[in-house]
């Protein structure tokens, strides 16, 4: 099956759809841009998905391509054959492909090569063939000179080849492959003494392959590596033994015999383990892809929480011994002052902490303050929501601090405020996290925000990639301010690179604001087919044309013009936001009839209306509200049957992790999220959610905490 129809018969396209997207995708068109602009030539489909089919059809060109250097490697042998051609053409995955090699790739010395040097490969093949007596052939190839001194020894040496061409065979090790995966048990022991008990659950495990979840998957390979755990994968072997001798038993007899006897001993010596590890490479393969998956689920939702805008901040970055270090932030995220207090212990410096509070907040009239969540949060958030009752209007919320530690040492936080030292580059960080969450976590290392699971031990490449595909969707949904971004955050535009995002700033600070998009082709090295791929996700809000501070692209701008004459509206008319009942308008005309009068398509039409509706939109508009438990301290104040709200902080396979106010996160497995039956606690429950749960186990001793959400729902009902 051809690349192309493989993808259309997979997502399930029409032809044209899926053709045109491989055009756009070779022509080095960027996700984004597909997805926004092109929806009349995709059918309309989500980032998501079109990133799922190119990473599809990324594997399978470099499936064709080892097909292709697979059959070349093979033909220079001059062992090609219609057998084997076929095999390829019908390989599906890399593994296969491998397996196909495999007979004709250049070994390291084996038993089987050693016999073949003695010149026993002509005994192995008559034994193959059960047509005569095997010992009798066998006295032909005893040779002193080759090291056969006896019948025996050839017997043996024939044996030893006969082996490695069974643990060769691709079709048998498929077979096998797919034995140990539908029927194969994992078997886990517990090998060194676990103190912190962290795999307990895995001191004597058994389960079958088919079952386990990839969390569990991950835990037990981390477990190996950290040489707590000892794991295998079993299968009958005298299952798998006879599955290896049915392929080339033809008749009973002694060549029978011998082939079983060869059989066994290289399923025993070579297939046996090496079918294990590539059964074990799979399934951490599979568990890995879920653990991103999961990463990116959890990423997308915090990276989108929704910003507190035009608002004077107050960051504290909470500690105990070393004090509580504070920033001030203007608006626009400049800092305007930095402190340090200590209103918790060891030194309860509260009066003094008040005093320097009262006095940020009075001269810079500050709005809001942002807490971070860490070590010493909830203290600090008791002493602040105390402090503002003398202060009207202040209001305050807690944000995650994951990774800000990470940031203030990075060369980002560095090149930023080369003049601060690491915790008041935090505190500004906590202080920004509030007024524009994406614009600050897009500085830090994704793998440090603090969601998703084990995502240290998955392979860099992939997470990298995987998670610079939701950066970037998460930043062109949102779309950049061209006149404030930073070079952080313009890398992650349509097109845009780190070195690009550098220029655009540079010619900025030099030239002053962008007053149009069509300024960047002035940008060096910025040129019409990367304008084509930015231009739509940068705004900029106060420019001459208000079309630029909305996600129409100018490809298009003459035909919104046409759009709004057509309907008796002006520019004017957008900027004041009086086309509200553009959209009825528009229905009741006829959009088709719109469409083409304007020269475009249904899709980017309803697109450009809804931009004109409201220009400048940000889709991620509208606060949560955050509460305060001033009579929750610590897990001790905590009781079985207590009901709590918190918010979703992590979202794993096995459930979801809520911050419900104190140090130590609850989970809610996924059995007691809701009553009906969910895949995955993703499909219900995502991060920043609030939720309102009942605990329903403590143990204090390993701080864990066990929460129901289905029982709060049930009672209500």
């Amino acid at each position: 099956m051809e690349i192309k129809e493989q993808l259309i018969k997979e997502f399930n396209l029409r032809p044209d759809h899926a053709e045109n997207i491989l055009k756009l995708l070779d022509d080095g068109n960027t996700i984004p841009f597909i997805a926004r602009y092109r929806k009349e030539m995709t059918g309309a489909i989500d980032d998501q998905v079109l990133r799922a089919f190119n990473d599809r059809y990324e594997y399978l060109k470099n499936l064709q391509k080892r097909k292709e250097e697979v059959a070349n490697a093979i033909t220079e042998q001059e062992k090609m054959t219609d057998e084997i051609s076929a095999a390829l053409d019908t390989a599906s995955t890399l593994t296969e492909v491998e397996d196909i090699y495999r007979p004709f790739r250049q070994k390291k010395k084996t038993r089987a090569s050693v016999a073949i040097e003695k010149g026993l490969q002509p005994l192995a093949e008559f034994i193959l063939a059960q047509e005569g007596d095997p010992y009798k052939e066998a006295e032909k190839f005893v040779d002193a000179e080759k090291g056969v001194e006896n019948v025996q020894q050839a017997i043996d040496g024939a044996k030893d080849v006969i082996a490695e061409i069974i643990s060769d065979n691709a079709e048998l090790r498929k077979k096998l492959r797919e034995l140990f995966e539908k029927h194969g048990e994992f078997q886990v022991k517990l090998v060194k003494d676990d103190e912190k008990g962290t795999y307990s659950m895995y001191a004597d495990y058994e389960e079958l392959v088919s079952e386990i979840r990839s969390h569990r998957i991950l835990a037990i390979n981390r477990g190996e590596k950290e040489e707590f755990l000892k794991a295998k994968i079993y299968f009958d072997p005298e299952i798998a033994k006879r599955v290896c001798v049915a392929k080339y038993i033809k008749s009973k007899g002694e060549c029978a015999k011998l082939i079983e006897e060869a059989a066994s001993d290289g399923y025993d010596r070579l297939i046996e383990p090496s079918v294990e590890r590539e059964v074990r490479s799979i399934l951490t393969d599979r568990a890995s892809e879920q653990a991103i998956k999961m990463f990116e689920v959890n990423l997308r939702p915090l990276l989108l929480q929704p910003p507190v805008k035009n608002k004077i901040t107050l960051g504290l970055d909470p500690g105990f011994r070393t004090g509580c270090k504070v920033a001030v932030v203007d608006e626009t995220g400049k800092v305007l002052a930095t402190s340090v207090i200590y209103p918790v212990p060891p030194k309860n410096d509260i009066e003094g902490a008040k005093k320097i509070m009262r006095e940020l907040i009075t001269k810079y009239k500050v709005d809001i303050i942002s807490i971070g969540n860490g070590t010493a949060g909830k203290e600090t958030e008791i002493f602040v929501a105390d402090l503002l009752k003398e202060f009207e209007g202040v209001s305050y919320a807690v944000v995650s601090e994951a990774g800000a530690s990470v940031y203030s040492a990075s060369k980002v936080a560095v090149e930023e405020f080369p003049d601060f030292d690491v915790t008041q580059r935090s505190a500004v960080s906590i202080a920004r996290r509030l007024q524009d969450p994406l614009a600050e976590l897009i500085k830090i290392d994704p793998k440090s925000i603090g969601v998703g699971q084990y995502q240290h031990d998955m392979d860099p490449k992939r997470l990298d990639s995987v998670l610079g595909g939701v950066l970037e969707d998460c930043v062109n949904s949102v779309g950049v301010d061209l006149n404030t971004a930073s070079v952080s955050l313009l890398k992650f535009v349509a097109g845009l690179n780190a070195g690009i995002a550098k220029n655009i700033v540079t010619y900025r600070e030099g030239n002053g604001k962008f007053a149009t998009r069509a300024q960047l082709l002035k940008v060096p090295k910025l040129g019409a087919k990367t304008y084509e791929q930015c231009a739509g996700f940068l705004r900029i809000t106060d420019g001459s044309n208000i079309l630029d501070n909305t996600a129409v692209h100018p490809e298009s701008y003459a035909k919104a013009e046409k759009l709004l004459q057509l309907f008796g509206y002006t520019d004017d008319d957008v900027k004041s936001r009086r086309l509200g009942e553009l959209p009825a308008k528009v229905k009741e005309y006829g959009e088709e009839k719109a469409a083409k009068e304007c020269e475009l398509d249904v899709a980017t039409l309803k697109d450009i209306v809804g931009e004109l509706v409201k220009p400048g939109r940000d889709i991620r508009d509208g606060l949560p509200a955050r509460q305060l438990r001033k009579d929750i301290l610590s897990i001790d104040d905590l009781a079985v049957g207590m009901e709590v709200e918190g918010t979703v902080r992590n979202v794993i396979d096995f459930g979801a992790f809520v911050d419900i106010g104190i140090h130590e996160d609850g989970l809610v497995h996924i059995s007691e999220i809701t009553e009906r039956y969910i895949r995955h606690p993703s499909d219900v429950l995502k991060v920043g959610q609030q939720v309102k749960a009942v605990i329903i186990s403590l143990d204090k001793a390993k701080h864990r905490i066990g929460l129901s959400i289905k029982r709060v729902q049930k009672k209500a009902n």
